[in-house]
């Protein structure tokens, strides 16, 4: 089977550099190769950067193209085998039509104040000239916010043990962990001091407390509740099935698992970049001054210049590095070249966002490029594509925007070294900043007597 040309280095070194350096290692193929080449991934993986071509596999996921749950095992350790990630099929189109009213329309905008008040109740703890985390301080509340807007818990000692125990086994991240995913001959359970040791009995913990919350809701059901558990118990599928216990648990950890370490990092970057860039960050606060005080959640999701900034950020450095992986169905022609059936492909969101010739001085995080023109789904797209489409996307937009306008509506804050450069790197199965951004809080912010004048108007 002839694939299209990639590197000639051994496969061994190439799943090195894939595990340690992917990005720069996709940029260099890139460089290279073009806009279509092949890995040798064991299998051999085809990455493709290209608008036309990423059209053409995500909008032909039931005809040329097939996204099976085959190639998604990496992900079962953490999530499970009923994730909606790691099933195909019909299983998997059942699971995101029951999974899917959440977190649209009203229902989701009934969140916006759980969002507010877990950040106001968490930036109130920051104190001026005390050097803090960004990372770490977004990861907090975006865990919160799971906590409270999918489990519906906000105190008592299940909540506590489940947002610290979970916490633990989503940091811990090391390149020893990627390994253990990419080649499961390697997880070995040494005991609880050993790298799986640790994280299966991790999960075995995790997996009794969500457990114990989804027995005790199903025996005491409450119709007033909204958080998402409650509204995954209620549920039925075409044939007036509910969920299993099973089902629900392995979805609310992919719930936690893309929810909290994605956002969390996406809030991180876009902290770096607007105190980073004094004319986005003047920009972006007198946008959201113009809001006035207590502004709804509503009309911040609307607000344009803050859209563009989120969106910038999810461009120039995009936490998921990849779309779910396709297998050819049909022999196909693809960016010239002729793909047989049992072909792999992935689409490389990464390399897409930095095409020069979509994102000019892509290098730059310039939020105008998301107001100057509309971007199709294949050339911007941060949540993947097609029937594989990340489920919570416009979810996460709406907690980004949330957060970073109570943020900066609250308090003045400023990198700990403005001179410091921050680059991505793999964090587990996703992406991150390569070192810890420092903010510090420099006042309390105040809104601007014109901007007092003109909201009271």
């Amino acid at each position: 089977m002839k694939l299209p040309n990639g590197p000639k280095s051994p496969a061994f070194v190439q799943m090195l550099q894939w595990i340690f350096q992917p990005m720069p290692f996709m940029a260099a193929c890139a460089e290279r190769y073009g806009d279509i080449f092949t890995m040798q991934l064991n299998p051999p993986v085809v990455f493709v950067s290209n608008p036309q071509a990423l059209q053409q596999i995500l909008t032909s996921d039931t005809k040329e193209f097939a996204a099976p749950s085959d190639w998604n095992k990496v992900f079962e350790p953490m999530l499970g085998k009923n994730s909606v990630i790691t099933v195909s099929g019909e299983v998997h189109r059942r699971q995101r039509q029951l999974l899917m009213p959440p977190f649209h329309g009203d229902r989701m905008r009934t969140y916006g104040q759980v969002i507010n008040d877990v950040t106001a109740q968490v930036i109130s703890q920051w104190e001026i000239d005390k050097p803090f985390c960004a990372r770490s301080a977004m990861q907090i509340i975006t865990m919160r916010v799971i906590m409270q807007a999918v489990f519906g818990l906000y105190e008592g000692p299940r909540a506590q043990e489940l947002e610290q125990v979970l916490a633990t086994m989503l940091n811990e991240n090391s390149p020893l962990r990627v390994v253990e995913l990419y080649f499961p001959a390697l997880r070995l359970d040494f005991g609880p001091r050993s790298s799986w040791g640790r994280f299966l009995r991790r999960r075995k913990r995790v997996h009794q407390l969500l457990n114990e919350e989804i027995q005790e809701r199903r025996e005491n059901p409450d119709p007033s509740r909204t958080d998402i558990l409650s509204l995954l118990i209620a549920a039925r599928d075409e044939a007036g099935e509910a969920m299993t216990d099973e089902e629900i648990r392995d979805e609310l950890m992919t719930l936690l698992t893309a929810g909290h370490e994605t956002t969390a990092t996406a809030l991180t970057w876009a902290l770096y970049w607007i105190h980073k860039l004094p004319s986005v960050q003047q920009k972006l606060v007198q946008e959201i001054d113009s809001l006035g005080e207590n502004s709804d959640p509503s009309s911040v999701f609307k607000s344009p210049y803050l859209n563009a900034v989120c969106c910038e950020a999810l461009r120039i450095y995009p936490v998921g590095m990849l779309t779910f992986p396709r297998v050819v169905k049909t022999p196909v022609s693809l960016c010239g070249h002729d793909l047989e059936p049992g072909t792999i492909v992935l689409g490389s969101i990464y390399l897409t966002h930095q095409r020069e010739d979509l994102y000019p001085q892509h290098q730059e995080f310039k939020p105008e490029r998301f107001l100057e023109r509309q971007f199709s789904p294949y050339e911007f797209l941060p949540f993947g594509g097609g029937a594989r489409r990340c489920i919570g996307m416009a979810f996460a937009q709406f907690e980004m925007k949330v957060i970073l306008a109570k943020i900066l509506s609250s308090w003045d804050l400023a990198l700990v070294d403005q001179n410091l450069e921050i680059r991505p790197k793999r964090r587990g199965l996703v992406t991150g900043p390569n070192r810890s951004i420092q903010l510090v809080a420099k006042q309390q912010h105040q809104l601007t007597s014109r901007t007092l004048e003109s909201s009271s108007i």
